[in-house]
């Protein structure tokens, strides 16, 4: 059924735009009725003017939102009073607190080495909503980081010019507008709230699935861990932090932070690659076609700052085989249950989680903010130099770990709604289906 209203006028734009056409004049009158009515296959709204129609598409606006059953909206300016997330749609009575979020957000804050920027940030969280009594409730969950030491003074010549391979011209070209200080929605503050909202849903598949999501830095420009170098069945969060680049293997690991090093003096920047890995993920996980897991991963890491690409399992190796080289083959394994000899596929096939360990690589390009004079543009388009001020990372790999744990996990709870919601509403076909509890054998989930 229809419904009306009448829209008084915006911003007091009461007088016709005489540059625009006389169909679009009319709708700068005083008022304007407006009938909604819901339209079963496009979201489109008929907005009857006079003797005209209009219909406009409903969108969704903005991308600061992720998810679509565990929701997280993030916020965000690099110099403002704090950044942080809101969490819809965890569920409730699960034990939370701030300390069951500081512990990864501890491992991404600035200022934690020299091979870190040395912005100086406690990063230290309060829950705000959504959890009461030490468990949460099923409401939105807003979690806030202050900012402590933000300087203003080191983004003056932003406003000015435009920093190479930064977001600033191209927020401008998109909005004709941007927040100068610390680069505003682009600043790598914003994956605070990636890793706060991480952590819970870390914690969610943890307890429901004995699922692990772990990253380590697996190269930094040309030091390269070689294949095999890391077990992926028993390497630890420990062996991972046990270093500052974050890599488990100590050989390469000094390797690595001699390459940052390097460059950081010269006030020059270096890429590097993180390798994340999922331990027991319930099979099942994704769909076919457009919303395939591997799909879904690739989006959420390519949302992370600096990413520049994305392999899963053989990845680009890959194409360099025959299939019979590639082929993971099938075998019953001493617990009756379907696995694969070999993991070429990374963990999924058809778009869909088989049970092996999920594992992918995310590419990271050199900070582009550097100490040293580069050629660029003002917005008035004249040609000058520029020397960036400020503090930035001059390897962003190791921050980055946290950030692409939280990604995936993300990923992998949205996922696990999505199936339960989908498939085990009503008893699974015990002959083909597993619980999705029962991610690996004798495993039984903590109770809530």
């Amino acid at each position: 059924m229809a419904s009306s209203i009448i829209c008084k006028p915006f911003l007091r734009a009461t007088k016709p735009n005489s540059s625009l056409s006389p169909d679009l004049q009319r709708l700068h009158f005083p008022s304007l009725r407006i009938s909604i009515k819901p339209i079963t296959h496009k979201k489109l709204r008929k907005i009857c003017y006079s003797d005209k129609l209009y219909y406009l598409t409903e969108i969704q606006a903005a991308g600061s939102t992720f998810g679509n059953y565990f929701r997280v909206t993030t916020f965000v300016e690099s110099n403002g009073g704090g950044v942080g997330c809101i969490v819809d749609g965890c569920p409730p009575r699960i034990p939370l607190s701030e300390a069951d979020l500081q512990g990864d957000l501890d491992r991404r804050r600035p200022g934690q080495s020299r091979v870190t920027t040395p912005r100086k940030e406690t990063d230290t969280c309060r829950i705000y909503s959504g959890v009461s009594e030490g468990v949460t409730t099923g409401t939105p969950i807003h979690v806030l980081v202050p900012n402590t030491d933000h300087r203003e003074q080191y983004y003056k010549e932003m406003s000015i010019a435009y920093r190479p391979s930064h977001a600033d011209a191209t927020y401008d070209m998109k909005y004709g507008v941007r927040a100068v200080q610390g680069g505003g929605r682009s600043s790598a503050r914003e994956t605070i709230g990636r890793v706060a909202s991480g952590a819970i849903a870390k914690k969610i598949l943890k307890q429901f699935s004995g699922t692990e999501v772990l990253a380590y830095v697996s190269q930094v420009q040309q030091v390269l861990l070689p294949d095999g170098s890391v077990d992926h069945d028993t390497v630890t969060l420990d062996q991972i932090e046990s270093n500052i680049v974050r890599c488990p293997n100590p050989e390469y690991a000094e390797k690595m932070i001699a390459a940052i090093d390097a460059v950081r003096i010269r006030g020059d920047s270096v890429g590097g690659v993180v390798t994340c890995i999922v331990r027991n993920a319930p099979r099942g996980l994704g769909s076919p076609v457009f919303d395939k897991l591997e799909a879904e991963l690739a989006k959420a890491v390519m949302s992370v700052p600096a990413s520049k690409g994305f392999e899963l399992g053989s990845g680009f190796s890959g194409a360099f085989l025959t299939g019979s080289e590639h082929n993971d083959e099938f075998y019953t394994d001493e617990h009756g249950r379907i696995r694969t000899r070999t993991n070429r596929s990374g963990g999924i096939q058809g778009g869909i989680s088989n049970g092996e360990i999920i594992n992918m690589r995310v590419a990271f390009k050199p900070t582009p903010a550097i100490s040293r004079k580069q050629h660029t543009v003002t917005r008035e388009k004249k040609e000058i130099e520029l020397l960036v001020h400020g503090r930035h990372d001059p390897c962003v790999a190791p921050r980055a770990v946290p950030v692409v744990e939280a990604m995936v996990a993300l990923v992998l709870v949205d996922q696990l709604m999505a199936q339960y919601a989908q498939c085990n509403l009503f008893p699974i076909n015990a002959e083909l289906q597993e619980p999705l509890s029962l991610g690996f054998p004798n495993f039984e989930p903590a109770m809530i």
